[in-house]
């Protein structure tokens, strides 16, 4: 019995850079492919990010997501879908 397509296909995911993730990827946005997993998630995707963007790769454990508009709360995982979009939002500090 052949597996199931959808289960191992590539998808891509709409990548959104806001604040100092914008100047440490370079960009303020970019479609990321994911590939190779059975189920593609927003750990993979944090990975995939950091090897495509060196300069963000000290952040993206603390970066906030957002899928589809939607926030997710800080550890939370999720499954991606292509066609996604995903913005990554960055800690903001100050007083």
């Amino acid at each position: 019995m052949a597996a199931s397509a959808s289960a191992t296909s590539p998808i891509t995911v709409r990548v959104l850079f806001f604040a100092a993730a914008r100047e440490m990827a370079g960009t303020g946005g970019a479609e990321v492919e994911l590939s190779g997993a059975d189920a593609h998630t927003t750990a993979e995707l944090r990975t995939r990010i950091a090897e495509l963007y060196p300069g963000t790769a000290d952040v993206i454990p603390s970066i906030t997501l957002a899928l589809n508009q939607e926030y997710l709360s800080h550890g939370e995982e999720a499954t991606l879908n292509d066609g996604d979009e995903v913005a990554l939002i960055p800690p903001i500090s100050g007083g």
